[in-house]
């Protein structure tokens, strides 16, 4: 209960007793340096060997600091910026004593580089010290499923063809401006209105016809996109530092234009129903999934497992590809309880998503005492001491909901607005962990 004492001791200073959360992970932190070495790697990284530059950068602390003040206040990097300046308590949490604040371009950098591999393990360590203090024990864990959207516009075959063709016209003109030789056509003019008239049409047929000439002009930007590449791959280390990027960026985005390409000639021209792990849902977020969950509307991003204590801190978080069942999504969050905080669950509670056999066996092989799942059919049964502690225990299962709800809506997790599989993986670990603080923060100032 160390914690505690020097939890008190913070809140006679005035400012810190105004801000409970950034209060108590401040003393954490102070307690615990060593959360420092988890995400050290990540972020001095690139330093090492870079001796180019200002040398008065960020440390890891003020970086993690930062970055955990910027997702309990819910402020972008702009926002974090400004508040280095304007508030006295975010320039004491962040360790700007006698310094000027860091520009959003250097928060960015650094926090941006922190993965969620490190992040996974700064979450297991605070969860630990709220094992430690008697906040948690992981003996009663539930288990639930929920979707964070990528940051799309809703895809149909018309607009990602467009996509391609203005994103390839993008490209290609930034580089015609560098070469200056007028070589590259520019087709966004016809493509965009095909685009806006495939959208209103209803007729099947006429549809068809503005679908084969929206599709005529993705294979000339296909072929005009490749005649780019050939030329700058022959230039070879003599291409400029700007003609190197964009030639990167060109060679990215091809695959997805000949697939987006593809899809859409078999779909729309040949009536075929292309198979989901065949499409590509995003040429700017190609990492996006489609999640199909029973009845509901279709979502646009990934799944997040979340294992849930009885003091709703969230004790493991998965981020998964694809839209697999949730029966496969069972086993993973017993065994990483087990490895992450050295105890067995006594109790496991899920929904009827996660019922089957085969999880029941496995629960019970690895010494859960109480398995229940909201629902079961056939000869499955839930494996209890009691039935008033089944009764119970689907009850209790239930108040995962207010966990995922309390998750979106205090973080703005509903929909992901960083780009790129790791920073989305990242952005969901680091809210989960901004949650946990808060919850944390919440079960201390009951015990005080």
């Amino acid at each position: 209960m160390k914690i505690l004492k020097d939890l008190k001791e913070q809140f006679e200073d005035a400012q810190w007793a105004i801000d409970p959360e950034l209060a108590l992970i401040d003393t954490i932190l102070n307690k615990h340096p060593e959360l420092y070495n988890l995400v050290a790697e990540d972020i001095v990284k690139d330093k090492a060997n870079n001796d180019l530059g200002r040398k008065d950068g960020p440390t890891v602390e003020q970086v993690v600091r930062a970055a955990i003040y910027k997702e309990l206040k819910g402020i972008d990097y702009r926002g974090l910026e400004y508040a280095q300046a304007d508030s006295r308590i975010c320039a004491v949490f962040i360790k700007l004593v006698d310094r000027e604040p860091f520009s959003f371009e250097v928060l960015y950098k650094y926090i941006s580089k922190i993965t969620s591999q490190s992040l996974t393990k700064v979450m297991v360590a605070i969860n630990r010290i709220a094992l430690t203090e008697g906040l948690e024990d992981a003996e009663k864990i539930r288990i639930d499923t929920t979707v964070v959207e990528s940051n799309i516009h809703y895809p149909t075959n018309n607009s990602l063809i467009w996509d391609c063709i203005k994103e390839s016209q993008r490209l290609l003109s930034k580089l015609d401006e560098i070469e200056k030789d007028g070589e590259v056509r520019d087709y966004t003019k016809q493509a965009k209105r095909n685009y806006f008239h495939i959208n209103v049409e209803k007729n099947v047929e006429k549809r068809k016809q503005l679908f084969k000439k929206q599709l005529k002009i993705l294979r000339r930007s296909i072929k005009q996109t490749e005649r780019v590449l050939k030329r700058l791959v022959e230039k070879g280390k003599s291409a400029t530092k700007e003609e190197a990027k964009h030639r990167q960026m060109l060679e990215e985005l091809l695959p997805k234009m000949q697939q987006v390409h593809s899809i859409s000639i078999r779909h729309e021209l040949y009536g075929e129903q292309v198979p989901n792990q065949e499409k590509i849902y995003s040429i700017y977020e190609d990492h996006t999934d489609i999640i199909v969950k029973g009845q509901r509307e279709v979502q646009f991003g990934h799944k997040v497992n979340l294992t849930v204590g009885k003091s709703a801190l969230i004790l493991d978080c998965q981020i998964i590809s694809g839209n697999p069942k949730d029966t496969s999504l069972y086993k993973d969050p017993l065994l990483h309880i087990q490895q992450y905080y050295e105890t067995i669950p006594r109790d496991v509670a899920t929904d009827g998503g996660f019922a089957s056999l085969d999880n029941l066996k496995f629960a019970k092989k690895q010494g859960v005492l109480n398995i229940v799942f909201n629902k079961i059919v056939g000869s499955l049964k839930n494996i209890t001491t009691s039935l008033n502690m089944e009764t119970r225990l689907k009850k209790w299962r239930s108040g995962i909901e207010a966990v995922i709800s309390n998750l979106k809506r205090g973080f703005d997790l509903f929909r992901c607005e960083w780009k790129s599989k790791p920073h989305f993986d990242a952005k969901v670990l680091w809210s989960v962990i901004a949650y946990n603080i808060r919850v944390m923060t919440g079960l201390f100032l009951d015990r005080i």
